[in-house]
């Protein structure tokens, strides 16, 4: 999720479990900790623009991987805030620990992929339950938080652990009415897909995208589930097909491991990008759920050298015109 989720929901764990004492440097502690697994987005490279999908939600955001981070936190936190409220070491680093374990979990709830079993497995875990950023998640964790520091009241900071179980458990209605709607569509053309998914959209839990899969090609639609229920027709796209639509692709070259590298990150769910050849998208994400313009792809280069890279590309060209058509879906408007 965005880093002020992660720090509020970082900071509101090792706070409820104080008892009207250290709140204060409890949340400073986990709100620092619950965002520091992101470090991991600096791991780029100039000549690999494709290096960061592996890195990204990787090994710091491993299970396994949770109390490491908990003590180099705490390693850089004691002697900045630790000390100051004379905290022993051991305090500091359950602080941080408590904050730090929020992270993955709280990622593996949206849509992206986290590898919460790294090293012994590479599966990316997204569970869609929750958008990337969701105002009405974060904001009532926040407040209660920074309330909780100043009044000295880790109750509030436990009133904010349940709203966001509250929140998580009605994300995960709401999925499981989107598939029941997604698997409807599906039957009204007639189709048996080979894969249902739903995503929560931008900035809420009422508009799912609904993606299938069938032999051929990949159909998105969006719903609005429970709250006034409504389908929202959308697209489909051919599913990519490497020797129709690359033909040109040398299998040995750097650009084609560059493409079974995409294919991997976006689980399959690859196609051409309809307007742009040799562009290849990642069907699952869009600002408008029922379409397929897609948030990120990769560019293919025909006359580039073997040892050339793909181009990693991201799309909020149009954001606001986006959002907009979301918002409208949002109150029902198709």
């Amino acid at each position: 999720m965005d880093p002020l989720t992660q720090g509020a929901v970082g900071a509101a764990l090792p706070q409820a479990t104080r008892n009207n004492v250290q709140v204060g440097i409890a949340g400073l502690l986990g709100f620092a900790a619950g965002m520091a697994a992101d470090v991991d987005v600096f791991f780029r490279s100039e000549t690999d623009p494709l290096l960061f999908l592996e890195y990204h939600r990787q090994f710091t955001h491993s299970l396994i991987f949770i109390p490491v981070g908990g003590l180099l936190c705490a390693l850089a936190l004691h002697w900045i805030l630790g000390q100051r409220w004379r905290l022993p070491f051991a305090q500091t680093f359950l602080f941080c620990t408590l904050g730090y374990a929020t992270h993955p979990l709280l990622d593996a709830f949206t849509s992206y992929g986290t590898m919460l079993f790294w090293p012994f497995s590479d599966a990316r875990f997204s569970w869609s339950i929750i958008s990337i950023v969701d105002p009405l998640f974060t904001l009532p964790v926040l407040v209660l938080v920074i309330l909780a520091g100043l009044w000295q009241r880790p109750v509030l900071a436990r009133i904010a652990l349940v709203w966001a179980a509250v929140y998580l458990t009605l994300g995960l209605l709401q999925h499981h009415t989107a598939l029941a709607m997604g698997r409807e569509i599906a039957s009204s053309r007639g189709h048996d897909p080979i894969r249902l998914e739903v995503k929560p959209s931008f900035g809420n839990i009422l508009v799912w995208k609904t993606i299938y899969e069938t032999p051929d090609r990949f159909y998105v639609d969006a719903v609005r589930a429970n709250i006034l229920p409504k389908v929202f027709p959308g697209v489909s796209v051919a599913k990519l097909d490497k020797s129709r639509d690359l033909p040109w692709l040398d299998p040995a070259s750097q650009q084609a491991k560059d493409v079974e590298r995409f294919h991997w990150f976006s689980k399959g769910f690859v196609a051409e990008d309809p307007d742009h050849p040799n562009r290849i998208i990642d069907v699952r994400f869009s600002f408008v759920p029922n379409t397929v313009s897609a948030l990120w792809s990769i560019e293919l280069t025909p006359d580039a050298p073997p040892t050339a890279h793909a181009r990693y590309l991201t799309h909020r060209e149009r954001a606001r015109e986006s959002l907009g058509k979301l918002w409208r879906m949002m109150l029902g408007h198709g």
